[in-house]
């Protein structure tokens, strides 16, 4: 039985039984929330230096960016490929 990986965007991978949440970056908490990990260097970057649209939270307490929407994670975590979107993303 092997482990269950999230596709974030453009290569990187999470263990999907780790996510806790995934989350849009618009509202104020979140950009604290982001501000809060990076300061306690818990912040993991995966947005291949694109703009940051969505924001996971795992289990250890780390804070992963992705380049992805929140909603595109979210049908990838359900198991079901957004229509429309190129799933090498």
């Amino acid at each position: 039985m092997g482990l269950k990986l999230l596709n974030l965007g453009f290569g990187n991978t999470v263990v999907a039984s780790r996510v806790i949440a995934i989350v849009a970056t618009s509202s104020a908490p979140m950009k604290r929330l982001k501000d809060e990990a990076r300061e306690k260097g818990k912040l993991i970057d995966a947005t291949q230096g694109r703009k940051t649209r969505s924001i996971i939270v795992v289990d250890s307490d780390h804070i992963i960016l992705s380049a992805l929407q929140a909603e595109t994670i979210a049908q990838r975590f359900e198991g079901e490929e957004p229509v429309g979107q190129d799933p090498k993303a």
